[in-house]
This record gives structure tokens, sequence and C-alpha cells, in this order.
């Protein structure tokens, strides 16, 4: 399917407080983002707005809109950098189309190699028998 181009203009980001470790910093600055994207409303091609909405995904509402939250980072730009990526990734997860296996039957010499190992293994089990050393 080739690259799938995202409209930043429908992906919507609003700055908030990070959670954690960070001391002052955390309680003053607002450097983590939250971006929401409306799978329904965009621009993307309808199987892959399909795809995406069959997700089974914990970042997918069920109204559709993709929910990230970015805070790995101190600066706001790098979040949302972050945070625009990941959506990328997520949508490039979708949009590859898995080859089709083609079906192959095992080769003759396989297929004796296994047999005669599953002979050999239950003369070694019957060995272990009572009576059978008689």
């Amino acid at each position: 399917m080739g690259s799938i181009f995202l409209n930043e203009s429908e992906v919507e980001f609003s700055a908030i407080r990070a959670q954690g470790a960070g001391g002052q910093n955390v309680n003053k600055v607002s450097n983590a983002v939250h971006l929401r994207f409306d799978i329904p409303a965009s621009t993307l091609p309808d199987e892959i707005k399909e795809k995406l909405l069959a997700m089974r995904d914990q970042r997918i509402s069920s109204d559709g809109v993709v929910v990230i939250k970015a805070q790995e980072f101190r600066s706001l730009e790098k979040n949302r950098a972050a945070a625009l990526q990941r959506l990328q990734q997520l949508i490039a997860s979708v949009a590859i189309v898995p080859e089709k296996r083609r079906p192959t039957k095992p080769t003759r010499s396989s297929v004796a190699k296994r047999l005669a190992l599953k002979n050999r293994r239950a003369l070694t089990k019957a060995g272990r028998r009572p009576g059978a050393l008689e």
C-alpha cells in the first residue's frame, strides 16, 4: 500500500502537566502532551479507517478517537513529536498488508525422518516396560 499521508491539521494537541518525578518543574510547567485524532472525521482511506476502528487498542475510544499521551521528555516540542510519531506508527501498523501464505507439503525425506525418529522413540519407551526384556 505505500505511505499514508497524515494531515496534521486533523490532529489536536493539548499541553498538560506531566506525572511522576521531576521536582518543582513538574508542578509548574505543562510539558506533557495529549494528542487526539478523530478517525471517522479524518481524510485517511476508508479501508484504513475500518481497520483502525476494528482494532482492540486501549488508545482508541468507542467513538473512534485516538488519544495518545506523551510525557517522556522535558520539552513540549519533543513530547509533541513523540506523540505524533506514535500515531503514525499506529496507522502504519494497520496499513501493512500481510503476505498470503502459500501452503506447502513436507518433503518425502522429512516425513521419513520424522517416522524413523518416532519409531526409535517408541522402541526406547517399549524397552522400559516390565517384561519387555524377556
